[in-house]
């Protein structure tokens, strides 16, 4: 079992940047793969950005470029930078591991 608590979402520009950080705490010793997932109204739950314990990431192609994934592998606690936003970034942002979820961070992007 593992908590997940995520934090740092809130209002900014089109154009600017969030740091969005997600602190694990339970049986974080057998954690793997981490990752962000968000969800805008009407639509499903997307997978944003994942990274393993050994580093390696995966994007989805409408962050590429953008987003950065990274954890902090002793700690476990995960990040998520995001640069250029656009509005249609505008969502509640999920971390993930192991099946568990945490509250969500609501990220929205004004025009």
């Amino acid at each position: 079992q593992v908590q997940l608590v995520e934090s740092g979402g809130g209002l900014v520009q089109a154009g600017g940047s969030l740091r969005l950080s997600c602190v694990p705490s339970g049986s974080i010793f057998s954690i793997n793969v981490m990752g962000w997932y968000r969800q805008a109204p009407g639509k499903e739950r997307e997978l944003v950005a994942m990274i393993t314990s050994g580093g390696r990431t995966t994007y989805a192609e409408s962050v590429k470029g953008r987003f950065a994934i990274s954890r902090d592998n002793p700690k476990k606690t995960m990040y998520l930078q995001m640069n250029g936003l656009k509005p249609e970034d505008t969502a509640v942002y999920y971390c993930w591991t192991r099946g568990d979820w945490g509250q969500g961070t609501q990220v929205t992007v004004s025009s």
